[in-house]
């Protein structure tokens, strides 16, 4: 429930805003070379454990066979196995290496620098207020996970 003294969210801009952070980090040098799905793929598979090829898929919103071509790269590189799942031999089961996890942190730290320093250029309080919307923005990507969909 709003009233007149409450700011309207301006949702056209809140994408937008999204959008422009992600191609900041996106032109960020991290560490792997990977492509935006190889990372995110990768990303998947460390923090949420070995998942189906087909899931993968889904998840990514790609086909099986582009799928099959980045966990091809990636296990290449030695960063992901992939094996026969027990419970259905003719599926595939993908899970990180220990070098895929190390890379993803490796990731995850020099994305936090990048932002560090963009953000220790804020005032205080605009730190405070981008530290609390923090928690509403991961209750977002809870909603979304929880549709299965991001439309």
């Amino acid at each position: 429930m709003s009233d007149a003294t409450t700011p309207r969210l301006d949702v056209a801009l809140l994408g937008t805003t999204l959008d422009r952070i992600i191609r900041l980090l996106r032109r960020s040098k991290l560490p792997g070379d990977l492509s935006p799905v190889a990372a995110s793929t990768l990303y998947t598979l460390v923090h949420h454990g070995p998942s189906r090829l087909t899931a993968l898929a889904s998840a990514e919103h790609v086909t099986q066979p582009a799928m099959t071509q980045v966990v091809t790269r990636l296990e290449q590189a030695g960063l992901v196995t992939r094996a026969a799942d027990p419970d259905d031999r003719r599926a595939l089961v993908i899970d990180a290496t220990d070098a895929g996890r190390e890379l993803t942190g490796a990731r995850r730290a020099a994305r936090a620098a990048v932002l560090d320093e963009l953000v220790s250029q804020l005032h205080p309080e605009a730190r405070d207020t981008l530290a609390a919307a923090i928690p509403v923005l991961e209750q977002l990507v809870a909603i979304a996970d929880e549709r299965g969909s991001t439309h």
